[in-house]
């Protein structure tokens, strides 16, 4: 672990020992926790950015019939379901042995 030295007012050091004697813990965790998150908030922002980013996509992407309401029938019927996707596409059958 790398040691830090600073240049800090006597009555602010002061006041920071006191507030910290208070709350039962030290100047040097105090500093060392604000660091932690000072340095952290950079990653969460650019998560933050990545996870809108993605609800962008997904929302713009989403998946659609397009309005169709399907039948039962015709959502396990691959013919109907391939000319429906994919018009020009050929469907094949499967050949009988």
């Amino acid at each position: 672990m790398a040691n830090l030295t600073l240049t800090i007012d006597d009555e602010l050091l002061s006041r920071a020992r006191q507030r910290a004697a208070r709350e039962k813990t030290s100047v040097n965790a105090v500093v060392r926790e604000f660091l932690e998150n000072y340095a952290r908030a950079d990653d969460e922002e650019h998560a933050r950015n990545l996870i809108r980013l993605m609800d962008e996509i997904v929302e713009k992407d989403r998946p659609s019939s397009g309005g169709k309401k399907w039948t039962r029938d015709e959502i396990y019927d691959r013919e109907v379901l391939l000319r429906y996707e994919h018009p020009p596409v050929p469907v094949r059958h499967k050949r009988k042995p």
